[in-house]
């Protein structure tokens, strides 16, 4: 492995330089919560100091000001890294951005995995771990790309959208339930009680859904996505929108092979030695991706004729039910990748030019 603080260039076997990585002298891990923010300072390998300090901007500025009279302290080679926390990164973040540092905002489980068998924890610990993980993966960081300012907004609009189901949906599974089970008198007076609850909250689904079409249409990338996500049989709005913020229009994954990974539709084996286990799909997904790319499927095998019969095929050939699913669901994915990256309306027959022809194994687990 190359060490990043090497300035020796680097030549390959035709002795032509390559591109020197960037040379990073501080790693900040940083530990967030609602109201307070754990920094851990370390240089190279060596650990500093631990501050803990209030989750506002102004906090934050102070930090970085304290950073500013280190020895050697540059922001630009810098690595201020923490772990996906929604809204609570917020003030971190812009204040961050505001200097142009260079942010690592990774998932949460990730970073965990990386810290090996770990017995306890605190704050100031985990701050220690984080900076520790930016140190060690420094080669392969990947820096925070954020959202526009109108995806953030149709995020946020769609995060509330699906607060207001769960909250629809926590009323009107126990009635739908209950309807056998107690006395018909008993079950209208609790679908009168909560009907006017129910229908308030429809009413705001709708009035945010008319928003994000707005927003949608009024822009031509946004819209020229949705379009062709939504000419791949079987998917529809919601799909198309769920798939635009989780891939960042498709800025942060433009691999279909690695979304299907994301969205947990990807088989893995299982294998050790002698021991041959038949591949399965990793718990470890995105679940409302996974949810909506099954909901696709099923719609696509009732909708098209050659993936039914595909389908049926395959488990006439005795391949599990959920198995052949599956690869329904990671041949949409494939659909959709292929008209976004090559910026075309799906087409049931399109033949791809000769030089472009790839084969693209079959992803289903045997």
């Amino acid at each position: 492995m190359t060490d990043i603080t090497d300035n020796t260039p680097i030549t390959n076997e035709k002795n032509i330089p390559e591109p020197r990585l960037k040379k990073y002298t501080y790693f900040i891990g940083i530990d967030v919560s609602a109201g307070e923010l754990d920094y851990a300072v370390m240089k190279g390998s060596k650990f500093l100091f631990h501050r803990e300090r209030k989750n506002n901007p102004a906090d934050v500025a102070d930090f970085v000001k304290e950073l500013k009279l280190l020895p050697g302290f540059m922001v630009s080679r810098a690595v201020f890294c923490m772990e996906e926390n929604g809204i609570y990164n917020l003030h971190l973040i812009t204040t961050l951005r505001k200097i142009k540092a260079n942010i690592v905002n990774d998932n949460a489980l990730q970073i965990k995995h990386s810290f090996g068998i770990a017995r306890g924890k605190d704050d100031k610990v985990d701050a220690k771990r984080i900076a520790n993980y930016a140190y060690v993966n420094r080669e392969t960081l990947t820096f925070y790309n954020p959202k526009r300012p109108l995806l953030q907004q149709v995020a946020d609009l769609f995060s509330l959208r699906n607060r207001l189901l769960t909250v629809q949906l926590a009323l009107q599974t126990p009635l739908t339930a209950q309807a056998t089970f107690i006395k018909k008198g008993t079950h209208e007076q609790t679908v009168r009680s909560c009907s006017s609850s129910i229908g308030a909250i429809k009413e705001d689904i709708g009035n945010i859904d008319t928003v994000i079409d707005r927003l949608v249409s009024g822009d031509d990338e946004l819209s020229r996505l949705n379009k062709l996500i939504m000419s791949v049989p079987g998917v529809g709005r919601i799909t198309a929108i769920q798939l635009i913020l989780s891939t960042n229009e498709f800025k942060n994954i433009s691999d279909p092979r690695k979304f299907a990974c994301y969205a947990g539709v990807a088989p893995f084996k299982r294998e050790s030695g002698g021991v041959k286990a038949r591949a399965k799909v990793s718990p470890i997904a995105n679940r409302k991706v996974k949810a909506l790319l099954h909901l696709c499927a099923m719609t696509s095998l009732r909708a098209e004729k050659d993936l039914k019969a595909y389908y049926d095929r395959k488990v006439a050939e005795g391949k599990p039910k959920m198995a052949v699913l599956n690869a329904v669901r990671n041949k949409i994915v494939l659909r959709i990748f292929a008209c976004v990256n090559q910026n075309r309306l799906y087409e049931k027959d399109y033949a791809r030019p000769l030089r472009d022809e790839q084969p693209m194994p079959e992803m289903i687990a045997d």
